[in-house]
């Protein structure tokens, strides 16, 4: 027999809540228009422990709670009321009698929706009713494994990427009308969008959040997010969004000190403070605070079919001494610094993710070294399917702001992430940022002349988009943006009126192209088997040559980061045939000097680089060349 709770909440419910494991707890906790003993209203329903009291105040009452005290619902504390009468639409928040007796106002933790900032209370929302039309998109994700298939991201901050004006965003709605196509064209198969749970500072960009179920109110409502996420999937395109389970803000409205003590983020505060970024951690130890996050999490993918989640500063969360000073540092059990109750959590989520959605991508944002990142639970590992590669971001660009006389000493730093590229499944990110903060942008990382930037971003994107691992770039990048990123601000898409940004946005929607389109990039990028140098060895001259092979081809490739113009320039081939160059980052299209450049070199019986095979080359300066064999071509 099913026992309920008062207002027909499930006893069991509550008992996996308190015990950490009540994965859809969003269907219970909150705001939900409902019907009791044949009357229309809403069910509101908390967890307190530690108050004395709560209320439920609101446009309905004047906001005043007097008449709407909650019940406690036994020792769970949890608290919960039914008000009649009332449905989507109403504003509300909760006034809670603190054990001194202090009252305090806060805004619903699982809130669907919110007023906009700066406006705090909740609106009850109703997210039942869309109808979904993205049967097409599941089923091909199902029989089309991510692993051994392309994965190219978008990266969007939505407040950004087009505005209106100040402060004047354009809706969900009318990014779906322009982005999505736009993201299509240029070949992308997902777009990855910056944190869109409701936060108050736009600066933060979403990543302190005070209501981790609501769907921002900047752009629109939790609907028109169902319908931006649904034509996305009508379009081949798949969602992932910035999740943040690591920190809160401290706003009086939010999760900080919830009901007069810190129950999400845990009583001490030497390991709830994050003060670099003057926000409280979550206290995963608290199986209740585990029901909230692994619920979020689980959330998005069944209300707004999300296909997956960028898991936001591992690092942070695993390390307890990650970004505090020495006196902030606290210690586990076993007298280290991991962040055990983390650790766990981390598997947790992982474990339930995967159970409920197998073809879900989750991300880790980790710069640590912590092992086995990528590797099921099972074994030990934290169980994420892929982690982003901080350690060749970091090289990369570091190599690519050196002056290209100095490249030659510093040759380590292209050649050095093939040492583990295999250790984890990874993505190569090129994300907000690394543009942001006077990083400069990726063009104008780029040391030399204004052609010279224009040369080497364009090589730079070619060793990234062959190097093995999957791949994110933020937007605006794609046309070589020469400011920096600014939040306040749309995206300067007024320079694609520009020779050298048109050309640089068709080099990029051509290199997507050819990543999508040969199965060498992506067919087997976590075997080792999928990468070969041919000449790794050649730092006086600056240039890279390898191999990358998928299940029945392979692609040969060869990199020039010096300003040299080399002729005649010998590498070895794996077979003998026909070599045609479909794609080089100097042809005059892509705004390089090269008007008719040469496509096909027939290979030579010299042997070269440890093969019997080899073809001589022209390599002009800052240049990417991408070789494939002719079918059928052979000596």
């Amino acid at each position: 027999m099913v026992q309920t709770a008062p207002n027909g909440i499930l006893k069991e419910d509550l008992y996996l809540f308190n015990e950490g494991s009540a994965h859809h707890s969003y269907r219970f906790m909150g705001a939900h228009p409902i019907q009791m003993d044949g009357i229309e209203g809403v069910r509101f329903t908390l967890w307190a422990p530690n108050a004395a009291e709560v209320r439920v105040i609101g446009g309905f009452n004047d906001w005043d709670g007097s008449s709407h005290r909650m019940d406690r619902v036994g020792s769970t504390g949890v608290f919960s009321l039914f008000v009649a009468e009332i449905g989507e639409g109403e504003l509300y928040k909760y006034e809670i009698i603190t054990p001194e007796g202090k009252v305090i106002r806060k805004a619903d933790p699982y809130a669907f929706f919110g007023e906009r900032r700066p406006g705090t209370a909740s609106i009850v929302a109703d997210l039942n009713g869309y109808a979904w039309k993205d049967e097409e998109w599941y089923a091909k994700k199902q029989a089309k494994p991510v692993y051994t298939n392309p994965l190219l991201i978008y990266e969007v901050h939505a407040g950004s990427w087009k505005i209106k004006g100040k402060e004047d965003f354009y809706t969900y709605d009318e990014l779906a009308e322009d982005m999505i196509p736009y993201v299509a064209d240029m070949g992308y198969t997902h777009i990855e969008l910056m944190p869109i749970s409701e936060h108050p500072l736009d600066q933060s960009w979403g990543y302190q959040i005070t209501g981790f179920y609501g769907v921002t109110s900047r752009y629109g409502t939790p609907k028109q997010l169902m319908q931006f996420v649904d034509k996305c999937h009508s379009f081949g395109i798949g969602v992932i969004l910035d999740w943040v389970p690591g920190h809160f803000c401290k706003d009086d409205h939010g999760l900080r000190l919830f009901d007069g003590t810190p129950i999400f983020e845990g009583p001490d505060p030497m390991r709830a403070e994050k003060p670099l970024w003057g926000t409280l951690g979550f206290d995963f130890s608290r199986n209740e605070v585990v029901s909230f996050l692994i619920s979020n999490a689980i959330y998005w993918m069944d209300m707004f079919h999300i296909d997956g989640l960028r898991v936001d500063a591992v690092a942070s969360m695993i390390n307890l001494h990650m970004d505090k000073p020495p006196h902030m540092h606290t210690y586990n059990y076993l007298g280290g610094p991991d962040n055990l109750d983390a650790l766990r959590f981390l598997k947790k989520l992982n474990e339930t993710v995967f159970h409920y959605y197998p073809d879900t991508l989750m991300l880790a944002e980790d710069s640590s070294a912590w092992p086995a990142v990528t590797s099921p639970t099972y074994i030990g590992g934290l169980g994420f399917n892929f982690k982003w590669n901080m350690g060749w971001m970091n090289d990369m660009l570091r190599y690519m702001a050196l002056d290209p006389s100095e490249r030659s000493h510093h040759h380590h730093l292209i050649t050095f992430s093939l040492l583990y590229a295999f250790s984890e499944n990874y993505i190569l990110p090129l994300s907000h940022d690394e543009v942001v903060h006077g990083k400069r942008s990726l063009l104008n990382k780029m040391p030399g002349t204004y052609e010279e930037k224009f040369a080497q971003l364009r090589l730079f994107y070619g060793y990234w988009m062959t190097h093995p691992g999957k791949k994110l770039l933020f937007m605006g990048s794609e046309w070589g943006q020469f400011d920096e990123w600014k939040d306040s601000d749309m995206l300067d898409w007024m320079v694609l009126d520009y020779d050298s940004h048109r050309t640089m946005h068709q080099y990029v929607k051509t290199l997507n192209r050819l990543y999508s389109n040969q199965p060498s990039l992506w067919e087997r990028d976590n075997n080792p088997d999928c990468f070969q140098w041919i000449d790794v060895h050649n730092a006086e001259q600056s240039i890279i040559s390898f191999i990358r092979r998928g299940n029945s081809d392979f692609s040969v490739i060869v990199a020039n980061f010096s300003r040299n113009d080399y002729h005649d320039y010998r590498i070895g081939v794996p077979e003998p045939g026909l070599y045609r160059s479909i794609l080089n980052s100097n042809d005059l299209q892509f705004g390089g000097t090269e008007t008719q450049p040469q496509l096909c070199y027939r290979s030579e019986n010299v042997a070269w680089h440890g093969h019997n095979q080899s073809i001589s080359l022209h390599l002009p300066p800052f240049t990417f060349l991408f070789f494939i064999l002719e079918p059928g071509d052979t000596h």
